[in-house]
Parts: C-alpha cells; structure tokens; sequence
C-alpha cells in the first residue's frame, strides 16, 4: 500500500491472517438477491481492502444494477482481528442508514460472521433489518465469494445475497 507521500506500508502483522483480501474484486457474473418484501434482482458490484499499516483494513463494497448499471447499495467500514486470536469485526456503514457490527471467526479463508450490534436512522425503511449473518471466502480457483443473509421484523434468516468476485488488481 502507497501513502500520500508515495511510500509503501508494510501490512500490519496483526493483519497477515487476512492478505488474501487484500486488492480490487469486480463480480464475475451478475449476483442474485432476493428477499420476501422484494423482488428478485441481479446485480454487479465491486469490493476494495486496503491499508495504512494500521492493524485495520479498509473497505468499500459498491452494488450496481446489472442491467441499467443504477447504482443501489453501498457498505464501507473496517476491518479489526483481535489480537493474537482469528477473531475477526467487521464495522459497517451502509447508505441505507443501516450501521451493523459483524463478528466471527477466520478459518483459512473463509470468515463466517454474525451482526452483533445494529443501528439506523430513525426514518429507516421497514420492515427493519434484526439480524445479518455474512459469509467471504476465497475459493480455490482464486475467486472471492460472498452470501448475506438477513432477518427482519417479520422474516426470519434467509438467503439475500450471493455473488463471485475476481480479482482485479
């Protein structure tokens, strides 16, 4: 990673568990969502994890309407591992007004996590969301994978999301 004075950061040891994030991903084929109070829907989306040598990553998660190329969801946040554990919290906002704290373990590449903490606006859009579970794993062709699933007032858990990524740099 380059800093504004264009010299390299070396990547926080706290952080080594989790270099194979690290970079530009661009869906492969349009992802599926679904939901009970939506129609279904295919979409693109790009994802970026960087660093500052902190012991966070940074991340923006940007979804585009596949067909129209509309721009519809937007998460960034950061990423924190406890130290000296595969423990890992993802902090999360989201333009929905949705702000979520995600926790869960590492297990070679593959981070299983579940919302521990959510807020939103006050003018949220119902029925409100109660619980997300989140699931990214690097595959073993190299591709990155994603599933969300979500529970809300009146739903409980199911299947929201699923798309593949590529690397893109």
């Amino acid at each position: 990673m380059a800093c504004p004075d264009n010299h390299t950061v070396e990547l926080n040891p706290a952080l080594l568990p989790l270099d194979w994030l690290l970079g530009s991903w661009e869906s492969d084929e349009p992802g599926e969502g679904c939901f009970t109070s939506i129609k279904p829907f295919r979409y693109i989306e790009t994802l970026n994890f960087s660093h500052v040598g902190q012991p966070v990553i940074n991340f923006t998660f940007n979804a585009f309407h596949a067909e129209t190329k509309k721009p519809l969801h937007r998460e960034c946040g950061f990423i924190r591992m406890q130290p000296g554990a595969l423990r890992v919290a993802f902090i999360i906002a989201q333009n929905s007004g949705l702000v979520e704290i995600e926790e869960g373990e590492l297990t070679a590449q593959r981070l299983n996590l579940q919302s521990q903490a959510l807020a939103r606006v006050s003018f949220a859009r119902e029925p409100h969301v109660q619980k997300i579970s989140r699931v990214i794993q690097l595959r073993p062709d190299g591709r990155l994978e994603q599933t969300v699933s979500m529970a809300t007032d009146n739903q409980p858990m199911m299947q929201h999301l699923h798309i593949i990524y590529r690397r893109s740099s």
